[in-house]
């Protein structure tokens, strides 16, 4: 019987990863064999970036779109509440006023910028 995958591009995760250890909070962009793609940032910070946001200095906070290699990942959760506990998404609501989703929605493409020819 195949696995049944819970995780969907758009839903709110957790990916702690390996050497170095770190823990990534971010919007699911897509996920394969290879590994994970993720906009999102570090939780290493996580008092630091509340407080950033809630004062209005959101553009100084690190956010990112990676990609994360399958051998870095020890394991992803989606972002829930659970046993009393909230959400990170519900705790960045909560402390700043803001939609998680909003502040972490990938940034728009930029378009390239037409190449000129050089002339002989």
């Amino acid at each position: 019987m195949p696995l049944s995958m819970p995780f969907q591009p758009g839903d709110l995760v957790v990916v702690v990863l390996h050497t170095p250890r770190e823990r990534v909070w971010g919007h699911l962009l897509g996920l394969d064999a290879s590994g994970i793609a993720l906009r999102g940032l570090s939780l290493t910070p996580w008092e630091e970036v509340l407080t950033l946001v809630r004062t209005g200095e959101a553009d100084q906070v690190a956010l990112s779109t990676r990609f994360l290699p399958l051998h870095r990942v020890e394991a992803m959760y989606l972002d829930e509440a659970g046993s009393g506990v909230p959400s990170l998404a519900e705790t960045f609501r909560a402390r700043t006023g803001q939609d998680p989703g909003a502040f972490l929605a990938p940034s728009p493409l930029r378009k390239p910028t037409p190449r000129r020819r050089r002339k002989p």
